[in-house]
């Protein structure tokens, strides 16, 4: 019994030693090879401009990349610290043909890669001017007041949706706003309430490479930024006949006036109104001295009514000639009687210090007047309703 008690137990180290003996000699997996992976893909035509080249390798790393278009100029790019990946530092442009190579190092030696794409290439090129609401193109650093309008201008019609997905902007403190759009090619953007002062403004127009109409495709990128002013809001009064001007919510002057005398003429088939119109209205510019030609606006200057003068330090409120501007011949007006073609008129001391107080954006306030609200082709964008505002504007 001791005996065969032995020999089991010799049996049993025996089978242990020989599985042991078997998993050492399992043998080792192969080597993988490099595998390279392009974005775009090989042979692919139409690809978004917009986009960069980029390279990947998997099971290796990455030794040397070339992206080269067809007049032979390199894309330059960056490999990552790891050198599994590589893109290039700026976008593929439009139509072009690019041939990309590139050769990596695996566990079975080097191998490389070769692969052709195209670009889109578009009928024509599409821009968009970004201004405030007098029509003059923002610049980095511009101050602008607590009512500042943004204006993106596009050279032609575009899809509102992808050009409004590709315009960026940003506020600090933030702000939430909007587009609205007054047709295709024109769109305007405010938050619901002004700005406080202080707010930086960034807009970041990211068009190259989208498509912006049918054939059509944005030019350039652009990104400006500015800063709002100091909080002015002046609040012209009908019922008062009184100009109140606020500096970031202080009254810090009072200015009697005399506004449009209300009633409308037909002149040639065209009706004119002499109202102020309601609303709110913003400062687009100061001109000092400015010609006013009732002719501009269908009114001939031969007519009765009609007129053509120099007025000093005038402000203009609207893209049809209503202005805040000194007129000293209606002083005995000014604060009693309404007199005026529809300009807010006030003493030449009021005008020469509110046309040194007030900047682009500034607000001025319009109320208790007769005739129709403020328009928004007129300058009127903050007298239109926040829920009417963010359906969009014209269909």
């Amino acid at each position: 019994m001791a005996l065969r008690r032995r020999e089991l137990l010799i049996g049993i180290a025996g089978a242990g030693g020989l599985a042991l003996a078997g998993c050492a000699g399992e043998p080792a997996p192969p080597p993988k090879p490099a595998v390279i992976r392009f974005d775009p893909a090989a042979d692919a035509h139409n690809v978004e401009a917009r986009k960069p080249g980029t390279v990947k390798v998997a099971d290796g790393t990455l030794r040397n990349v070339e992206w080269i278009d067809e007049t032979g100029r390199s894309l330059p790019g960056v490999s990552a610290p790891d050198h599994r990946s590589w893109t290039s530092s700026e976008p593929l442009g439009y139509g072009h043909t690019y041939t990309a190579k590139a050769v990596a190092q695996g566990e079975t030696g080097e191998v490389s890669a070769t692969t052709t794409c195209s670009t889109v290439l578009p009928d024509r090129l599409i821009d968009v001017s970004l201004r405030s609401a007098n029509k003059v193109e923002i610049a980095e650093n511009d101050t602008y007041g607590v009512g500042f309008v943004l204006v993106a201008h596009f050279d032609e019609p575009v899809n509102r949706e992808v050009a409004a997905a590709h315009m960026k902007i940003t506020a600090e403190p933030a702000v939430t706003g909007a587009w609205y759009w007054l047709d295709d090619q024109n769109a305007h953007w405010r938050p619901e309430r002004y700005y406080a002062p202080g707010t930086r403004i960034t807009v970041a127009a990211e068009l190259f490479g989208a498509a912006l109409a049918d054939g059509g495709y944005g030019l350039r990128d652009q990104r400006v930024s500015v800063l709002i002013g100091p909080a002015h809001v002046a609040i012209a009064d009908d019922n008062t006949k009184q100009i109140e001007v606020f500096e970031n919510g202080n009254l810090v002057r009072t200015m009697p006036t005399s506004m449009g005398k209300g009633g409308t003429a037909v002149v040639g088939g065209t009706v004119l109104s002499f109202w102020t119109r309601p609303g709110v209205y913003t400062v687009l510019d100061c001109r000092n001295p400015v010609t006013m030609d009732s002719s501009s606006y269908g009114l001939p200057v031969n007519s009765g009514l009609g007129y053509r003068t120099t007025i000093y330090h005038a402000v203009r409120l609207t893209h049809d000639g209503i202005y805040v501007h000194e007129l000293a011949g209606s002083m005995w007006a000014q604060g009693n009687t309404d007199v005026s073609h529809g300009c807010l008129n006030i003493s030449p001391d009021d005008a020469a210090w509110f046309y040194d107080f007030v900047i682009p954006g500034d607000v001025v306030e319009v109320r208790n007047t007769g005739g129709d609200p403020l328009d928004i082709w007129q300058n009127g964008d903050w007298t239109i309703a926040w829920p009417d505002w963010l359906r969009g504007g014209a269909a």
